[in-house]
């Protein structure tokens, strides 16, 4: 892994230092924001969040990816901390097969299901690059800003020390009740929901 490069970064909820990593210079790089010193002593706010052009870009109301976003955003930058952006659109299938996968939602699947009828795993993410990205940084100790029971495993026996779960929930939208639902019901994730068990939404 080698960094790319670094430059400060103004953005609305305050001054980041944005610094782009990869593999390889060609790769897509993925992506640090650092607000503040961190560390340096107690435990680091973190965010790993996987790219969603949909959410993040466009403001989709299919997810609540780009609302984390924002809502991390601001808490680091309130309290220092660290956003590493990963590259890994769609849970890891690219953006074109998200599309398909959007296609097949419509029809009824949910978003699982989607993904295992275009051929691929359920979630075809590593946030291995993550943990690689803050031990770069100095990073030791983390408060891990997630609500998804695999980012908490990639920390489990590492190099980084995982030292708390803090939640970040959106309230949710009718658009999205069905994918958060899947989230909680099928991938684990760690969330209060106000419904039991919707259904899929009326196309």
């Amino acid at each position: 892994m080698i960094r790319l490069a670094e430059t400060q970064l103004p953005t609305r909820w305050g001054t980041f230092r944005m610094i782009a990593y990869a593999n390889e210079p060609e790769e897509m790089p993925h992506l640090a924001l650092v607000s503040g010193h961190p560390g340096a002593g107690a435990p680091v706010l973190v965010r790993v969040h996987s790219e969603c052009m949909t959410g993040d870009v466009f403001g989709s109301l299919r997810c609540d990816c780009g609302e984390q976003l924002a809502e991390a955003m601001r808490r680091i930058a309130a309290e220092g901390g660290v956003l590493i952006y990963l590259r890994q659109e769609g849970r890891g299938i690219g953006l074109v097969n998200k599309i398909r996968a959007y296609t097949l939602q419509d029809r009824g699947l949910d978003t699982v299901d989607a993904n295992l009828e275009l051929g691929f795993e359920a979630d075809m993410r590593s946030f291995d690059m993550a943990v690689d990205i803050l031990r770069d940084l100095g990073v030791h100790e983390v408060r891990l800003m997630t609500n998804n029971p695999d980012k908490i495993a990639a920390f489990e026996d590492g190099p980084v020390v995982l030292a708390e779960r803090v939640p970040i929930e959106i309230s949710p939208r009718d658009e999205n009740q069905f994918y958060l639902a899947t989230k909680q019901r099928v991938m684990g994730h760690y969330l209060q929901l106000p419904w039991q068990e919707p259904h899929a939404p009326e196309r």
